[in-house]
C-alpha cells in the first residue's frame, strides 16, 4: 500500500478548471499524501499557468504508472482534444465533448485499478449536449459508463451533509419520482458511507417535500405519508436513529448544530441551497455508490471569470482531501502510516472555531475529515474529535496527546 493515486478530470476546458487544478496542485503538501494526476489537455494547463503565477511543470505521461508524482510537477494524461484557439468563458461543443473523453478515459483507468479515486473539476452541461453527450450532469455520466443502476449525491460542507434522493430533474418529476423505496436506498447509502468514514451510529434526518412536512396532510396530497413515512420506518427497523420526515426549513439548521450527522433531501435545490450557503467555497460533491470513489468541486465553470487567474481552488482541495480520506489506501498518506492516521486529531476551540492539531500541537496540514465525512460536528464544543477510524492500540497514543487539552 501507498499514497492513493487519485485522477483529476480537468472538466470544461473553457471554464475554471484549468485554473483551479493547477492552483491546488501547486500545493505542495497534496503530494505527500497522495500520487495526483490530471486527465486533460496540457496545452491548457501550460497556457494557464502564468495567469494564475503559477511554475509548475506540466509532463505528459501516457499512464499513471509513469507519473513523477513531485511537488512542482504535474502529471498529466494529455488527451489533446482542445485547440489553443478556443476562448475562456464561452460555451463550447468541444469543450464539451472533451469533458466527457476525461471521465470516459478516467473510468478506463478505475476499471483497469490504475487509479485509486476519481476527483472532478466542474463540466458545462449544456457544452457536454452540445458535443453530443446527452447525460444531465457528471454523477449519471459515471453512473452508465461504470454500470452502476443507482447512486445518490452526497454534499459535504462545514458543519452539514446533505444526501439526495433526486438530483437533476423538474422539481414535478422530481416528485414523482420519489417513492419508499428509492428513499430507503438513499438513507441506506447515506448510513454506509458514514460508517465506513468513521461514525459508527449516524444520526439522520429526512426531510418531507412540502411545507412544514405536510403538517399532517394540511399541506400538499399526502406525500410525506405515502413516499417517505415507510422507509423511515423500514430503517428504523434495523435499530438505525432516523428522525423524519421534518420540516426541511428547521432541519438544516438543527444539522447544522450537529442534532445530525447527515439530512436527506427530497430534490436539488432543498439540499443545495442550504449547502452552498454554509461552504460554497469549501463544500465537496461526493457521489456515493460508485465502484471507485469520486469527489468533485460543489461550483460550476465559472465562465464569467474563466481565464481571468483569479478562481479560488479552495473547493478543488477540499474534494482531493476527501478522495485521499475515503480511498482504499488512505492510511499510507498520513506520516507514520495507520497509527500515524489515527494521531491526526483536532479541538474545537471556546468560539466554535475547529482547529487541527498534531501530536506536537502544531497546526496540522491536511486534517481530512473533520470538515468532511469522518467527524461529528457540534457534539460539544471544546471536545477532541476522532478523525480517522484506527485500530484500538493507537487510542492510548492518543489520549496521551491531548491529556493537557480541557474537555
Amino acid at each position: 500500500m501507498s499514497r492513493p493515486i487519485i485522477a483529476v478530470t480537468m472538466g470544461d476546458a473553457a471554464g475554471i478548471g484549468p485554473e483551479i487544478i493547477m492552483k491546488a496542485l501547486g500545493h505542495a503538501e497534496l503530494y505527500e499524501r497522495c500520487r495526483p494526476f490530471v486527465i486533460g489537455d496540457a496545452g491548457r494547463l501550460r497556457h494557464v499557468a502564468p495567469l494564475v503565477g503559477s511554475t509548475l511543470d506540466v509532463h505528459p505521461i501516457d499512464a499513471p504508472a509513469r507519473g513523477r508524482f513531485q511537488a512542482g510537477t504535474v502529471d498529466c494524461i494529455d488527451l489533446d482534444l482542445v485547440p489553443a484557439e478556443v476562448p475562456f468563458g464561452a460555451l463550447s461543443a468541444v469543450c464539451g465533448h472533451a469533458a466527457y473523453c476525461f471521465i470516459a478515459r478516467v473510468v478506463e483507468l478505475a476499471k483497469a485499478g490504475a487509479i485509486d479515486a476519481i476527483c472532478t473539476a466542474p463540466l458545462n452541461k449544456e457544452a457536454l449536449h452540445a458535443g453530443g453527450h446527452i447525460y444531465p450532469g457528471h454523477t449519471e455520466m459515471l453512473a452508465e459508463l461504470t454500470g452502476t443502476r443507482e447512486v445518490s449525491m452526497m454534499l459535504v460542507a462545514p458543519k452539514l451533509r446533505v444526501i439526495h434522493v433526486t438530483t437533476h430533474i423538474g422539481l414535478i418529476d422530481a416528485v414523482a419520482k420519489i417513492e419508499p423505496g428509492l428513499v430507503e436506498r438513499t438513507i441506506l447509502r447515506g448510513h454506509e458511507a458514514l460508517v465506513r468514514a468513521g461514525i459508527a451510529a449516524p444520526r439522520i434526518g429526512v426531510c418531507g417535500i412540502n411545507p412544514h412536512a405536510g403538517e399532517h396532510g394540511l399541506f400538499g396530497h399526502g406525500e410525506e405519508e405515502e413516499k417517505i413515512v415507510p422507509a423511515v420506518a423500514a430503517v428504523r427497523g434495523r435499530g438505525w436513529t432516523v428522525d423524519g420526515p421534518l420540516p426541511a426549513d428547521s432541519l438544516f439548521f438543527r444539522a447544522s448544530r450537529g442534532d445530525f450527522d447527515l439530512v436527506v433531501a427530497m430534490y436539488h435545490d432543498q439540499g443545495h441551497g442550504p449547502i452552498k450557503v454554509l461552504g460554497l467555497e469549501a463544500g465537496v460533491n461526493i457521489t456515493v455508490g460508485l465502484p471507485v470513489i469520486r469527489t468533485s468541486v460543489d461550483h460550476g465553470t465559472a465562465f464569467d471569470i474563466a481565464g481571468a487567474g483569479v478562481a479560488d481552488e479552495g473547493s478543488l482541495l477540499e474534494a482531493l482531501r476527501q478522495a485521499i480520506s475515503l480511498s482504499p489506501t488512505r492510511m499510507e498518506g498520513y506520516p507514520g502510516g495507520v497509527e500515524g492516521a489515527a494521531s491526526f486529531v483536532m479541538k474545537t476551540t471556546s468560539d466554535g472555531k475547529e482547529t487541527w492539531f498534531t501530536p506536537d500541537l502544531k497546526p496540522a496540514i491536511f486534517g481530512t475529515l473533520a470538515l468532511g465525512l469522518g467527524a461529528s460536528h457540534g457534539r460539544g464544543r471544546g471536545r477532541i474529535k476522532q478523525v480517522l477510524p484506527a485500530a484500538a492500540a493507537t487510542w492510548s497514543r492518543i489520549s496521551s496527546v491531548c491529556s493537557g487539552w480541557n474537555s
